[in-house]
């Protein structure tokens, strides 16, 4: 599987899952809370289809070897 999520934007899509789930767990926010899975599970493995179908990645280029 190649990459499109990196750096940055893999750090803020783990954090904002985590405090979605967070706050989903504790009652502060509805059900939507729950949603907070996709943000976290595309941070942890790298990839984001939705990345994919736009033809966008976050990850730098990496010079051939």
């Amino acid at each position: 599987m190649k990459f499109n999520v990196g750096g940055l934007d893999r750090v803020l899509r783990v954090l904002v899952g985590v405090v979605l789930i967070a706050l989903a767990a504790t009652g502060t926010v509805g059900w939507w809370g729950w949603l907070g899975i996709i943000p976290l599970l595309t941070g942890l493995v790298r990839f984001c289809p939705l990345y994919s179908l736009l033809g966008k990645s976050s990850c730098p280029m990496r010079a051939p070897k």
